[in-house]
């Protein structure tokens, strides 16, 4: 009997770092993912995570601009902006303007009382996307609830983390001041912004 506390102090340290180590194996793809989004989607205001733009803007001067219907015009329009996609159609939103639909998610706008036109194309920014698909919760359904799980794992890492090491580097030492460092971190900003 007089064994049995330190016998339970090495199996509870045992599974702690068990849950620990192989929580870690199964969500390393996750954190992957989570983390390359989280950084992307932290600078939404500066570019589009998921999407890259390419625009242009030509003048349409010299150019016949009365029959705006016609297929030459809009052969012309396309050659004066150095575009070889294939047209999927047009559009005449109002008598003033023209809008080309191309292929590969590219719009061709031309205002024809300026005699301007403008080329914009919409591209995915591969692997990116789908990162940010899924730690956006675009999916929604089942993959909310596989979400939730993977925060729940992400909870039980922090906490199973703390009780790997013992002694000087472990939680009563070196440990501890880490984990007040990154709690008051979160504290400054927290009286910063709020």
């Amino acid at each position: 009997a007089a064994t049995a506390g330190p016998e339970m102090a090495v199996k509870w340290r045992r599974w702690n770092t068990a849950i620990h180590r192989d929580l870690g194996y199964l969500c390393a793809g996750l954190t992957v993912v989570f983390a390359v989004s989280g950084v992307a989607v932290n600078h939404r205001a500066d570019w589009n995570p998921s999407y890259s733009l390419k625009q242009a803007e030509a003048s349409l001067e010299g150019l016949d601009l009365s029959d705006p219907s016609s297929g030459a015009l809009v052969a012309a329009v396309l050659e004066r902006l150095d575009v070889t996609e294939r047209v999927r159609g047009t559009f005449r939103p109002d008598p003033e303007n023209l809008q080309i639909y191309l292929h590969n998610n590219v719009t061709v706008r031309v205002d024809l009382a300026a005699g301007e036109a403008s080329y914009e194309e919409v591209r995915e920014r591969p692997i990116l996307r789908q990162f940010n698909f899924l730690h956006l919760n675009e999916a929604k359904k089942l993959w909310t609830w596989m979400a939730d799980l993977y925060a729940l794992a992400l909870l039980t890492l922090a906490v199973t983390g703390l009780f790997i090491l013992r002694g000087k580097n472990g939680i009563t030492g070196r440990g501890a001041w880490l984990t007040a460092v990154g709690v008051a971190i979160l504290a400054v900003f927290l009286l910063l912004y709020l």
